[in-house]
């Protein structure tokens, strides 16, 4: 459990369930390669521009003047296409209370929105 002091790590390396061994980096503001990675590997690291968002309820979140100075991480976990606005499925860490559930409809197709596909990643085990 999480204790607030400095102390030795107790990591250990038997305990450990995988390894990872590398990671990919999706292309820079490349939506298609993100879109292709969701669809064929898994959830995807991704870092967004997140403080215009903060009062996020629900519905696909659409803000043109969201730019691309990242400034959180979050994980792109599917996509999707609502009433006719396509959206990436994202889930953030600001506990369920927020958005849906914990999650929030980002634009899709729109110039790289926030950020979405600057910089994304994921793992290789």
């Amino acid at each position: 459990p999480y204790q607030a002091v400095n102390q030795a790590c107790q990591y250990s390396e038997s305990k450990s369930v995988f390894t990872i061994s590398s990671h990919v980096t999706i292309p820079e503001r490349d939506e298609n390669a993100l879109l292709d990675a969701v669809a064929n590997i898994g959830p995807v690291a991704v870092d967004i521009r997140a403080d215009t968002m903060m009062s996020y309820q629900g519905g696909v979140y659409d803000d043109s003047t969201c730019d691309e100075q990242m400034n959180h991480g979050a994980l792109a976990v599917g996509y999707g296409n609502e009433n006719g606005a396509d959206y990436w499925l994202v889930k953030n860490s600001w506990g369920t209370a927020w958005g849906e559930n914990g999650y929030i409809k980002m634009s899709r197709n729109k110039n790289n929105q926030c950020a979405i596909a600057s910089y994304a990643s994921y793992p290789v085990v």
